[in-house]
């Protein structure tokens, strides 16, 4: 075997590891060992998200500065043990109406997926088999709004929403903004929660049209946040929680207490983005911030 490949056994599987001395992130030294390190410590906390739900990898096998591909079929090599699900392409017009997607429910899967420099783990609102129990807004910034702004408008969308009797969950993105995840019942299809999501975000864009948009057009978002209701899309997925990020540095998608939400809008605290140590830091203090998505919510007005 060669000197790279290291043998490994996770509860009961067993799976090669290699080049753990790879720099995965230039920028911060940060290495394929490190990636594995995290996901393996942040998997008590980031399975119970992933179970059931068929994943999307975006992998940079020569880090996050090279190219990169996202990756829903099965890869090549795949071992006997992943559990696949075969299952339609979402808005597929290809002639290939199946993939087998790879679902995440032990820790082997995720740090399997870690070594082939998958960085970054994105999920759809819907487990397996039943409609979406996840309704997502994504609220994305325009320069020169901030994640503080999105803090900001989150506030309104969580009060819009507990009107409806839907409570909002939220995290950074990793990126530049933040999500609010909210379970619902998982009885109603994609349509209907879309078509809701949208009609909030049209009601606080019409509210707050100087701070606030619904509409895709990119000529549009300098300086306003972006509510994006189309992340409920039965052909979108969302970055899972806790999932690494793909930038300069290693952040990672945070669960935040609205606390922090409110802190970070008013400017009590900064508002930024969390890296991977501090991440499970977070999680091993707090616990699980989002542990109320994985039971059943409302339903959405229709």
């Amino acid at each position: 075997m060669p000197r790279d490949r290291i043998p490994v056994a996770i509860e009961g599987r067993d799976l090669e590891l290699s080049n753990l001395d790879k720099v995965m992130y230039p920028a911060a030294g940060f290495t394929k060992g490190e990636v594995i390190d995290y996901y393996t410590r942040i998997s008590e906390f980031m399975l119970p998200h992933l179970a059931d739900r068929a994943v999307t990898r975006i992998r940079y096998p020569n880090g996050v500065d090279e190219a990169h591909f996202f990756e829903k079929n099965k890869p090549g090599g795949t071992p006997p043990w992943v559990r696949l699900e075969t299952l339609p392409v979402p808005g597929s017009t290809k002639s290939r109406e199946t993939i087998d997607f790879v679902v995440v429910d032990e820790l082997a899967t995720l740090v399997w997926l870690a070594n082939l420099a998958a960085i970054e783990l994105h999920t759809p609102q819907w487990r397996i088999g039943t409609d979406p129990d996840l309704l997502v807004v994504d609220l994305d910034p325009g320069a020169p709004a901030s994640l503080k702004e999105c803090c900001a408008v989150a506030v309104l969308m969580r009060d819009r929403l507990a009107a409806s009797g839907i409570a909002a969950y939220p995290k950074t993105s990793g990126k530049k903004g933040m999500q609010l995840c909210c379970p619902i019942s998982g009885t109603q299809p994609a349509e209907v929660v879309s078509s809701f999501a949208r009609s909030v975000a049209e009601e606080l864009a019409a509210m707050v049209p100087g701070s606030i948009t619904a509409k895709m057009a990119k000529q549009l978002r300098p300086g306003k946040v972006f509510i994006d209701w189309s992340q409920n899309n039965a052909a979108k997925t969302t970055v899972t929680p806790y999932s690494l990020r793909a930038g300069s540095s290693p952040t990672a998608s945070a669960p935040l207490t609205w606390d922090e939400v409110v802190a970070m809008a008013t400017g009590e605290m900064p508002a930024a983005q969390f890296g991977s140590s501090q991440v499970l830091e977070r999680a091993a203090r707090l616990g699980d911030l989002m542990a109320d998505l994985l039971q059943p919510g409302p339903e959405v007005p229709e």
